[in-house]
């Protein structure tokens, strides 16, 4: 799950996440934790990066565990309850990024969340699963949230349709559709309705605020007579859903949030989707453009028209915080002395968003082979 703007330091999405040799394993409370032990002739820089690492890993270890026992014991949690889940995170993370680098040999086998092994022990693999878990149970949609049989259909019928509206064939309509995919896995991991345990104002399937659902309804209502045409069947699913919707939240409704969310930032976009299939023929990364809309909106715009979208430079201070807070050259000191980046940097540091959008380019071909969605 993305969170645009805080004032809290460093970056993904609860992202919904959730690095290095074993070291062997001490059990510590319900996780699994290296036991790290320092091996002889370490320089005063690689001793001190690994002490910091063991600290950082520990705090991890224990905010899981006081977030844990509330949630089981049905305590009143804080605010913003995953704000320090995942700060935690970013930091052991970013320590382990600094010990392998002052170590290089600490860099270990692969992890099967797909992070690359200078950033994360292989072993605290269950530690990212239990982080996955707890904002799954933070992030539950609300009593009353209407959900939808067919969430991953919905997306891609809404985002080809409103292509289509927008004068795109049926080929790049359908890019769309599978770009659109890809941002709700990236905002939800594919959860429709969801809460969120970093901010509260952004809720629902494609993460939008209140001024955000409205404007993508205004802007909805202005192309509701053209999906009537291209599509009536679709046009009477909205309309029905429109009824359901009544007077709750939009952005509780699966269906209305995600036209509203499409409507609001991406579809003004869509008339570019063959310019940006072009420039960048990979998949994933015409997903994380549009990612980045939700997360940078201007600077991506600036650099759609730019001409040259992969060599585009953002060096804005402001603009590479709001990166680095969604989890993007946020680990490690190396990552986080960057001023500036080209747009093809950045794209290759978002290396959190690939496993979502890999699930994303699945469920996509299980959907067009005619799978319920």
């Amino acid at each position: 799950m993305v969170i645009r703007i805080f004032a809290a330091p460093a970056a993904a999405l609860a992202l919904g996440l959730l690095l290095a040799p074993p070291f062997g394993s001490a059990v510590v409370g319900r996780f699994v934790s290296p036991a790290l032990a320092t091996p002889a002739a370490l320089s005063s820089e690689q001793s001190a990066a690994l002490e910091t690492y063991d600290k950082a890993l520990k705090g991890f270890e224990s905010i899981l565990r006081q977030r844990r026992a509330q949630i089981d014991s049905k305590q009143p949690l804080p605010d913003l309850p995953g704000q320090a889940i995942y700060l935690a995170r970013v930091e052991m993370m970013s320590a382990y990024k600094d010990l392998t680098d002052a170590l290089p040999s600490r860099i270990g086998r692969p992890n099967r969340f797909g992070i690359p092994p200078a950033y994360f022990n292989a072993d605290n693999e269950p530690l990212l699963d239990e982080y996955r878990k707890l904002f799954d149970v933070m992030e539950a949609p609300p009593a009353g949230a209407q959900t939808s049989d067919t969430p991953f259909k919905d997306v891609v019928d809404l985002a080809t349709v409103i292509a289509r509206a927008k004068g795109l064939d049926a080929a790049d309509a359908a890019v769309a559709g599978r770009i659109s995919l890809g941002l709700f896995f990236a905002e939800t991991n594919g959860k429709q309705n969801a809460g969120n345990a970093r901010s509260n104002t952004y809720k629902g399937s494609l993460q939008t605020g209140p001024s955000e659902d409205r404007d993508g309804r205004r802007k909805w209502a202005a192309i509701k007579g053209s999906i009537a045409t291209l599509d009536p069947a679709l046009s009477r699913r909205d309309d029905r859903e429109e009824a359901r919707v009544g007077n709750l939240d939009h952005r509780f409704n699966h269906w209305t949030a995600v036209r509203d969310g499409l409507m609001n930032a991406h579809a003004e976009l869509f008339p570019q989707v063959a310019a940006i299939q072009k420039a960048l023929p990979d998949p994933i990364d015409q997903m994380k453009v549009f990612e980045l809309i939700q997360i940078i909106p201007t600077p991506t715009r600036a650099a759609l028209k730019s001409g040259n979208l992969v060599g585009y430079r953002i060096s804005d201070p402001r603009i590479m915080r709001y990166l680095r807070n969604n989890s993007v050259f946020a680990f490690g000191r190396a990552d986080r002395a960057r001023t500036s980046a080209t747009f093809r940097e950045i794209l290759d540091a978002m290396w959190l968003f690939n496993a979502k959008f890999e699930q994303a380019l699945a469920k996509f071909t299980e959907i067009k082979s005619g799978k319920p969605g």
